[in-house]
């Protein structure tokens, strides 16, 4: 099985990668493991950076997509001039749709159980003939060793080829990790705020600031008080050791 090709964002392995890329890399995935797909934005790369166990976690995913605007333009500058976005909750609404009739079999991990409801009852309305096979809200805590037992029992009892899991970034991310062996042939897909925005409960940004890479800025006027200290640090130390990439890899080959 080969994976698509990762390359250095800030430091940390992005893949150069597209949305049928990964729709397909999970319809061929191993049956003897499970497969860990990361969906990585400016905070996921910066946390990592930060955090030797976040770093390792994402560094051994599959694929660690390009979900925020800011690593498409770094990979698109650096690594691969025609690299897309691969937005969390545009994958996981396509995986859902299934317009090439896969079949898979989905399982809801994560967020509150109110959220969850009405994940489901959107899902039933945009992709009627998708399968959920079944749906945890895990407690706002560390699951002891039992609990943690119990669930992963219930995922593999559901026979689900992928578990698409909303905990939030680092705890998805170091949570599909810690259990991929535990779930041969399980797809672990980590889509953070994709519950919220598919279900409705929280407002996308508007696309064109999506486009241009301010989703940061719309999501910090909706909650401002728990995200400010997220993006004062992250965002110019972002832009720092970007420009510095890019002006290494315009060097690099310069003189190749």
């Amino acid at each position: 099985m080969s994976w698509p090709a990762k390359a250095p964002v800030v430091g940390v392995p992005i893949s150069m990668t597209s949305y049928d890329e990964v729709l397909e890399a999970l319809d061929r995935r191993p049956r003897d493991r499970g497969t860990v797909v990361d969906v990585c934005n400016v905070h996921s790369v910066m946390s990592a950076r930060r955090d030797p166990d976040l770093f390792r976690a994402v560094s051994a995913s599959d694929i660690a997509t390009s979900d925020g605007v800011p690593l498409v333009w770094a990979l698109r500058w650096t690594a691969r001039p025609d690299q897309e976005r691969v937005y969390g909750p545009e994958l996981m609404r396509r995986a859902l749709v299934d317009e090439a009739g896969r079949g898979w079999k989905h399982y809801l991990y994560g967020s509150s159980q109110e959220t969850l409801d009405a994940l489901v009852a959107e899902i039933r309305r945009f992709a009627p003939n998708a399968k959920i096979v079944g749906a945890y809200s895990p407690p706002f805590r560390p699951l002891t060793d039992e609990e943690q037992d119990v669930a992963l029992q219930a995922i593999r009892d559901s026979d689900a080829d992928i578990v698409w899991v909303g905990l939030g970034m680092p705890k998805q991310e170091l949570w599909m990790e810690s259990v991929r062996d535990r779930l041969p042939g399980v797809a672990l897909v980590g889509v953070g705020a994709a519950f919220d925005f598919l279900a409705g409960t929280k407002a996308q940004a508007p696309s064109w600031m999506q486009r241009a890479g301010l989703e940061w800025l719309f999501r910090l006027l909706q909650e401002p008080r728990r995200l400010w200290k997220r993006y004062v640090w992250n965002n110019p130390a972002f832009v720092f050791l970007l420009g510095s990439q890019v002006v290494r890899t315009k060097l690099r080959r310069q003189t190749a």
